[in-house]
């Protein structure tokens, strides 16, 4: 089989654009071709393997997607949600893999994604780590087993996130709703600030705290009557949700198109 070209986008000159740039060039099989970064970032035109501490990999920082996509076979995206987008119909008409790691997205940016996905294959996932996975898997097991606890998820992240909750945090959540059998949209409190009342009951609450350099930790709690379980996870290092980006980016090639998530690439493993 020859090798599987991949245009990394995740801001290729920041921390997680250089894990996925780390894990491609380590992978078998797999080399980089390409990677994108926003229009006016100051390492446009640099080498990516140096920026990325290997060595040099002859592929330039771009800010222009059209000629790397033309020759590519995947992409996997971390960006922002209107970049993602934007991608996702760039993906869609190149007919390659499109693996998206991007929070934030709104219900109208999902909408055109799965419209992107009837033409390419879309892996997305709030979090691609194995164990963030299995959390999700045992969430949704302890949230059907336990319907009458209450359901908290807190969540820890560097200074710089921009979104709360965190996409894994929404993950776990959206695991404990479908355990429930409900909607999360229908069934979330996001805020609590002065008098709230009491808890309502069957709702999903979210609670986001944010700084220093936190990779990310989550925790889901269900509370009953004298007791609690808590279910967590912390991340210690991004090598991780690139390898899990990196092998659905593998995974992708020669499915239907569609839209899968991280789960669908893991029950293959």
């Amino acid at each position: 089989m020859s090798d599987i070209r991949v245009v990394v986008v995740a801001g290729a000159g920041g921390r997680m654009g250089q894990a996925i740039l780390r894990a491609v060039s380590e992978t078998p099989g797999m080399v980089v071709s390409g990677a994108l970064e926003r229009p006016g970032h100051p390492d446009l035109g640099a080498d990516a393997g140096t920026l990325a501490g290997l060595k040099e990999l002859g592929v330039k920082l771009s800010d222009d997607p059209l000629p790397l996509l033309a020759k590519a076979q995947a992409l996997i995206d971390f960006t922002t949600p209107s970049t993602t987008v934007a991608l996702a119909e760039l993906s869609a008409q190149a007919r390659i893999v499109h693996v998206i790691g991007t929070t934030g997205l709104t219900g109208d940016d999902n909408a055109k994604i799965r419209a992107a996905a009837r033409h390419a294959v879309v892996v997305k996932s709030g979090n691609f780590s194995l164990g963030i996975n299995l959390l999700a898997k045992l969430v949704k097991e302890a949230a059907t087993a336990l319907p009458s606890y209450d359901v908290e998820i807190v969540e820890m992240h560097h200074r710089r996130k921009v979104d709360a909750p965190s996409g894994t945090a929404l993950m776990l959540g959206e695991a404990a709703a479908a355990g429930r059998g409900i909607s999360l949209a229908d069934h979330s409190d996001r805020g609590r600030d002065g008098q709230t009342g009491a808890r309502k009951d069957g709702v999903i609450g979210f609670a986001a705290l944010r700084g220093g350099t936190v990779i990310g930790e989550h925790s889901v709690i269900l509370a009953g009557p004298n007791e609690r379980i808590v279910l967590s996870h912390s991340a210690e290092d991004r090598a991780m949700f690139a390898q899990g980006a990196v092998a659905a980016a593998k995974w992708g090639q020669g499915k239907k198109p569609g839209l899968y998530a991280m789960a669908d690439v893991l029950a293959s493993a």
